[in-house]
């Protein structure tokens, strides 16, 4: 079937595509830099750990900003549309003397707002409370040790400092997220405690960084569990709610974040409704909060729905997923194309007219039409997306992955 005879066919059952192509075109998600070096930042050689790890040893991982850069580069010509990248505080770029997490400022990142306006993207951001010394029994703004948690109210006041610097100079907003690792391996004795200084460390750092409110959006993330923390997270996601509402702020849904039973997707419409925006995390759990690679699969497919439903500029999409298990550059472009298309498909089903069946209790209509939308031509719409934006429709982006390969990445050593 060819692109007008899909348009023929969507056309009757009320759905422009070329709305459709050119709502997609527009929105843009942040690519998390941290897959093409499975999270090691420019710190250190030591790469991930205390709170965050990493599976796999795939060659050719970047090993530079440049390399890094570049990677980046090459994997956006392969996905349609212009999306912003999202950086880690560990990806700071040190000159002569690495300048540790408590004093890291502008300077740090003037070459990536360089890079970055030079492309005409813009940035996210993210304070790195893992990979340290200062990471301490697991815990870091909870911690007990007051000159930890000063050390890392400290951090989290520099990095927002930087997102203001990104939103100002890239004349765009800054979503800037807090993630902490803090929690217990085994059942704890004390489970307020913690949580009192978490909040109470949190609330030094918003105060204590003057940045524009309107351009600096701040996300707060919560945790289920993971390996070291199996049986306490600080930062749960009664607690994030809370927090979040209380200080007006944005709580970040992750998809990895939850019982693998739970429909994340169906959060979105309870998150949109009390905050106003979603802040939305895109990853894929395997038995646990394991950061695979995103997959066309029902949970992806149900969350695009949900985005699409509620207005894709109500929320900050973001990815976010680490395998050094295959070839890094790929993981990306299947990523970002993957939550293009489920997005598209989402903009290709007639949402309305559904809804208006639930209304009505006609489920039987419902469920039947919910099914058979699934086989409309998406495809073609897909591939006349691409074709606009000159990039390719189908899997032959991988032979130039793969090209990419092995002309740069395997010679790295």
């Amino acid at each position: 079937m060819s692109y007008a005879e899909a348009k023929k066919k969507y056309a009757k059952i009320g759905i422009d595509t070329e709305k459709a192509i050119e709502e997609l075109g527009k929105i843009a998600i942040s690519m998390h830099c941290w897959q093409g070096d499975d999270v090691g930042g420019f710190e250190s050689v030591g790469g991930a750990s205390n709170g965050i790890q990493t599976t796999g040893n795939y060659p050719g991982k970047a090993r530079t900003p440049e390399e890094l850069m570049a990677d980046i580069d090459f994997a956006m010509s392969l996905i349609p549309g212009k999306h912003r990248v999202n950086l880690h505080a560990c990806y700071g770029i040190h000159k002569n003397k690495v300048v540790d997490r408590d004093s890291i400022g502008i300077e740090q990142f003037k070459p990536w707002v360089a890079w970055a306006k030079e492309r005409g993207i813009g940035l996210d951001f993210n304070p790195t409370f893992f990979s340290h010394a200062n990471v301490v029994d697991g815990l870091t703004l909870s911690s007990p040790d007051e000159k930890i948690r000063k050390f890392w109210i400290k951090h989290g006041i520099q990095c927002l400092k930087i997102a203001d610097y990104f939103a100002k100079e890239l004349d765009t907003t800054c979503a800037i997220n807090f993630w902490c690792p803090d929690g217990f391996k085994d059942e704890p004795s004390d489970r307020l405690g913690p949580r009192v200084r978490m909040a109470d460390s949190l609330d030094k750092i918003f105060k204590g960084a003057k940045y524009d409110k309107k351009r600096v959006l701040p996300t707060f993330e919560s945790k289920l569990f993971g390996i070291g923390v199996e049986s306490y997270t600080v930062n749960s996601h009664e607690f994030v709610m809370g927090y979040a509402q209380s200080r007006k702020i944005l709580a970040l849904l992750d998809m990895g974040h939850f019982h693998l039973t739970e429909n994340v997707a169906d959060k979105i419409s309870s998150f949109l409704m009390f905050f106003g925006k979603v802040a939305f995390h895109i990853s894929r759990p395997v038995r646990w909060d394991s950061d695979h690679v995103i997959r066309q699969n029902d949970d992806l497919r149900a969350a695009a729905q949900e985005i699409v439903q509620m207005g894709p500029e109500n929320f900050i999409v973001a990815l976010d997923y680490f395998d050094a298990s295959i070839c890094r550059v790929a993981a990306w472009v299947l990523g970002m194309r993957n939550m293009q298309k489920e997005l598209l498909k989402a903009m290709l089903t007639p949402n309305a007219a559904l809804a208006k069946l639930q209304d009505e209790g006609k489920f039987t209509q419902q469920l039947v039409l919910q099914e058979e939308y699934k086989n409309y031509p998406a495809d073609e719409v897909w591939a006349e997306f691409c074709k606009r934006a000159k990039v390719p429709a189908d899997e032959s982006w991988l032979a130039k992955v793969e090209k990419y390969e092995e002309n740069i990445l395997l010679k790295r050593v």
